[in-house]
Parts: structure tokens; sequence; C-alpha cells
């Protein structure tokens, strides 16, 4: 299957339509990495991947407190095939100046093993570095060739939206926001970013395009999670969801048997943003790489924003 790539913001940078999220690669406090897979599964999930086209990879320096950056780094190691690599900056309280903005992103890249990264995000907006600083910092990392492209995670509309003016005064474009974005988080939708976003020419990336899984089918009130991810879905959630389910495998069974898994990135693609859903396994990679090759209808995707609507409001 050809993959055909999307813009990333006015870079001049083209991804996939789906790239692959890092978080639980190495992860042992959230994602329990070590116990049910490790680093032979990751590694099988990041070979179908790219055995597949799909060859965009989005991890940070706090992934499994740099364990997701080794782990790439060691794959990278005997890859030969162009890989596209998405880290992130965490903006901690001591972080102030552009040197130290400029030692943290040389961190990743030694730990990732490369000499420049095609994104480099900053992962929250609570910098106590000005919106100028940290844009200058960005600048000066595209100028030495360390990154090819600046975005941000986790910004609001407003926020978004100075970003994009502070980095401007550099002369270069905000490449994205990465959000999470799932059926079961429409916020970025509601709120007006993903249309500001698309008025700027900034690419929305979507991680938890699964909502950490419940989008699977695999959880119920009867069997729900049972990590971190439990008070966030409570039972009377993953009781409404069920509906939600129905429709989404009534949906794949018409596009010759998709799971929920791929009906719910369709869905994120459809909507214009990139997906990045987390995968731990061959199996679960397999199943992110069937939502490519094929299209929801907007008739369908109008009913899935009803059917989501329903479950969020009650």
């Amino acid at each position: 299957m050809e993959i055909h790539k999307v813009p990333l913001g006015k870079t001049g940078i083209s991804v996939p339509p789906l790239g692959i999220g890092a978080w639980s690669w190495g992860d042992r406090m959230f994602w329990g990495y070590g116990k049910g897979y490790d680093e032979a599964d990751v590694r099988a999930a990041f070979d179908a991947c790219l055995n597949a086209g799909i060859n965009f990879f989005d991890t940070a320096e706090v992934y499994g407190l740099g364990q997701s950056e080794k782990m790439i780094g060691r794959f990278l190691q005997t890859e030969r095939r162009p890989v596209q690599i998405a880290t992130k900056f965490f903006p901690f309280p001591y972080r102030l100046t552009q040197g130290s903005f400029l030692r943290a992103l040389r961190g990743s890249l030694r730990r990732l093993g490369v000499k420049s990264v095609d994104l480099y995000q900053v992962h929250q907006p609570i910098s106590l570095m000005s919106n100028t600083a940290l844009m200058g910092a960005m600048s000066k990392a595209v100028r030495e060739g360390l990154i090819h492209g600046a975005g941000v995670s986790n910004y609001d509309l407003e926020r978004t939206r100075q970003a994009a003016k502070a980095l401007a005064a550099f002369g270069l474009p905000l490449a994205s926001n990465q959000v999470s974005f799932s059926l079961l988080n429409k916020t970025p939708e509601t709120s007006g970013l993903l249309s500001l976003c698309r008025e700027l020419g900034v690419s929305v990336i979507a991680y938890s395009p699964l909502a950490m899984g419940m989008l699977s089918g695999r959880y119920t009130p009867a069997s729900p999670p049972q990590d971190f991810r439990r008070g966030r879905y409570p039972s009377e959630l993953l009781a409404r969801l069920q509906t939600l389910l129905g429709l989404m495998r009534e949906i794949g069974q018409t596009h010759g048997g998709r799971t929920t898994v791929q009906v719910a990135l369709n869905w994120v693609m459809a909507k214009g943003a990139i997906p990045i859903p987390g995968v731990k396994n061959l199996h679960q990679a397999e199943d992110a790489l069937g939502a490519l090759g094929w299209q929801l209808s907007a008739t369908e995707v109008a009913a899935l924003d009803t059917a989501s609507d329903l479950v969020r409001r009650q």
C-alpha cells in the first residue's frame, strides 16, 4: 500500500497521515514496561510500521525517564530506512535559559543517536521562559541544524496563537500542536483549536486518539483497566461507551470488517489531524495500520460525532 504523506505545517516536511506514539516504550511507571511486553515486542511493532511505510515516531525526554528515546536509538542503529523522529522538551521550572533548552535537546539527540530530529516540541505550556525566549531557542536550534520543525504540545487557542506569532518573528512557521484528541475528547474541535490551526497552517497531532485504549473495545464496566486509567475512565463512562463502540463496530463492518481501533483512528484523520496511537506489540501495530487505505464517509463521521456527544454529555 502506497502511503500518501501530508504536510507538517508549513515547514516543507511531509509525514505519514498516521504516526506512532512511543510513551509506553520503556515506561515502567505508567505502562508497566517489562510486565507483559518488552523490547522485543516493541521492536516487532517498530519493524511492522516501517514495513508498512509508517516511519513517523513521537517520543519525549520524559517518557520512561529517557528510556523511550534510548530504545528508539537502539533500533536506529540497525535501521537503514529513513525514520522521522519527533521528540519533546519538558519545561521544568529550573530551565530558564536558551542554554538549558539546547542542553536538553542535545541530551535527546544523544539518547536517540542522531544529529537532528524532524520535529522538536515544547511538551507543556508551563515554561518560566518567555514565549520570545523559548521560540528564540527553537530558532537557534533550527539554525544550528539540530531540528527541522518547531512545534508545541498541549497549547490552547491563545497560547497557540502566541507561539505562532513568536516563531514568525524569527522567520519560522509553527509546525504543529500536539493535543489529546479522540472520540472521547473532542475539545480541540469544540474549542475552535482545530479551526485556528487550519487557519494558521499548523498541523494538529493527536495523542491518545484511542482514549488510552478505551476505544479499542477491550474494556467494559465488568472488565475495566487495572492501572492508572481506571480513575480516568470510571465504570459509568465505560457503560455509556458501549453504545458508541457498537456503532463503531457496525460502521467497521461496512468497510470490510474494520476494528473499533481502525474506525477511531480513521475518524481523527477525517478531522484533518495526524493520530499517533501508542503501540506496544505487533498485534497493536497491525491493528493501527489497518486505519489506512480507506475513508469514513461524511455521514459516518457525523453519526460518530452524535454518538460521541451522547457518551460525553451524560
